[in-house]
């Protein structure tokens, strides 16, 4: 039996297989870059739809705009043979002509307006407001061939021929069917006049527009949830591309480690050079040493110059007897002003009785009092 190798369909990245949602950064990234879940078709379909209920609201306005513009222009021709003696120049014609463009223009206006509207509202309501100038940066690895032919031949480009198919097939039958039921009218054109000829004909490529655009909303819709779950599916990530986004935005944990390490081997030299300055330190005997010296020039009150606990402990009275600091001993002082006192705090007043009653007995010991 023959082995199915799998794994050459599993969507992979560096890491591993994707299969972790993407992160806000990674979706924030991807903004930037101008990559979001967007829909063409939504556009399209609403500037139709917008475009063609506006067509079918003012269209006896729009003809008489239209009509309008001609007549005034045939009526400047005589005018303009008379000034000019008969002898009409080329340039005056032209003049003439953009004149009547000039008027069909200004005819047109709110409809260009309207779809202007309409298509930036559709980009707005699907990505929100974002100006970025990334998708217009040309990018050398679109001109690899390889690269084109993947284009071509992915999944991506199969979807856009199916939805094209889609397309041209429902709006083809959208059209055969408008245009079957009006055949009736369709005959009775050749014995209208003019105006009511053009009127009909007009109403009847907006009522296929109208149908074309409603046909259009449904495929947009459609396309748009199929462009959500495309975008979703290509954002997503592998484990260690999570990982390498945390250490980048947290900073790696090794090195923030090796920081906090020379951070506390520079605060315990620090601590040791401040404990010559110490008027006593006070131990448990074993587990905990505290360094306090009381200065009134300093602090009002006893400040803890160093404090550790075992091995930091014996390294604390070892430097205190090389500089002949006095070492007490009380174990549940020594406890509370281990746990309850910072390096470089002063002695809270609950404390004030018995750190000066040790006081007391050093300068006693030492004859300063």
């Amino acid at each position: 039996m023959t082995e199915l190798r799998l794994q050459f369909f599993a969507k992979e990245g560096p890491g591993g297989e994707k299969t972790e949602k993407p992160t806000a950064k990674k979706l924030e990234d991807a903004r930037k870059e101008g990559q979001v879940a967007k829909s063409r078709e939504i556009s399209n379909a609403l500037t139709m739809i917008g475009l063609f209920i506006l067509l079918k609201v003012s269209l006896s306005f729009l003809g008489n705009q239209f009509l309008g513009s001609f007549e005034d222009s045939y009526n400047h021709i005589p005018e303009l043979i008379k000034l000019t003696d008969g002898k009409i120049r080329s340039g005056d014609f032209s003049v003439l002509l953009l004149h009547m463009l000039f008027r069909m223009l200004l005819g047109m206006a709110p409809f260009l307006a309207v779809g202007f509207v309409l298509a930036f509202l559709a980009d707005f309501l699907q990505v929100k407001w974002k100006v970025t100038t990334k998708p217009l940066q040309p990018k050398f690895s679109k001109l690899n061939p390889v690269n084109g032919f993947k284009r071509i031949f992915s999944v991506n480009s199969l979807m856009e021929l199916l939805k094209s198919v889609l397309k041209i097939g429902l709006i083809s039958y959208v059209v055969y069917t408008t245009i079957k039921d009006k055949l009736q009218v369709i005959y009775l054109l050749f014995h209208m006049t003019l105006w009511q000829g053009i009127a009909t004909a007009a109403d009847i490529a907006i009522s296929i527009g109208l149908k074309v655009s409603i046909v259009y909303v449904i495929i947009a819709v459609l396309d748009f949830a199929y462009q959500k779950h495309k975008f979703n599916t290509d954002q997503m990530m592998t484990k260690q591309e999570i990982k390498d986004e945390y250490k980048n935005a947290e900073g790696d944990p090794a090195v923030k480690g090796k920081q906090r390490q020379r951070m506390q081997e520079a605060s315990r030299r620090r601590m040791m050079q401040d404990i010559p300055k110490a008027d006593v330190v006070i131990t448990n005997p074993t587990h905990f040493a505290v360094a306090i010296q009381y200065d009134t020039k300093v602090a009002a009150a006893p400040v803890v110059l160093a404090k550790g606990e075992d091995h930091l402990a014996a390294k604390i009275k070892e430097v205190a007897r090389e500089n002949k600091v006095e070492i007490v001993e009380n174990k549940p002082l020594a406890r509370m002003l281990y746990y309850n006192v910072d390096i470089g705090q002063q002695v809270p007043p609950e404390l004030y009785q018995a750190v000066a009653e040790v006081l007391a007995m050093v300068y006693h010991m030492q004859g300063k009092i």
